[in-house]
């Protein structure tokens, strides 16, 4: 493909790990890990959902779900969506003379 306005050239297209669609992935993941880290805490009424240690129980889940999804789309990024992107090659007016 070349482009009519002098622009960079797409010299191909690989394939990464969609990340936009990682959202859902990540909230089920950090209600997973709250829910079995949380799952021996006594009831608590509506009013308890405001406390201070319940704040940060629910942190530190997200913390923990965003830990483990850095690792498996490092190492294994065919567990998730793919998409195609484009990598671009340089123009005679982008190289530096």
């Amino acid at each position: 493909m070349i482009s009519t306005n002098g622009g960079p050239q797409v010299g191909g297209y690989r394939r990464d790990v969609d990340y936009q669609k990682l959202g859902p992935a990540l909230l089920i993941a950090s209600s997973l890990v709250l829910a079995i880290r949380t799952a021996r805490w006594s009831p608590t009424t509506s009013d308890g959902l405001a406390h201070v240690e319940w704040e940060k129980e629910v942190e530190h889940s997200v913390r923990i779900a965003k830990i483990v999804l850095s690792h498996l789309t490092a190492r294994s990024p065919e567990l998730f969506q793919m998409k195609e992107v484009p990598w671009y090659v340089a123009t005679d007016q982008e190289v530096p003379k």
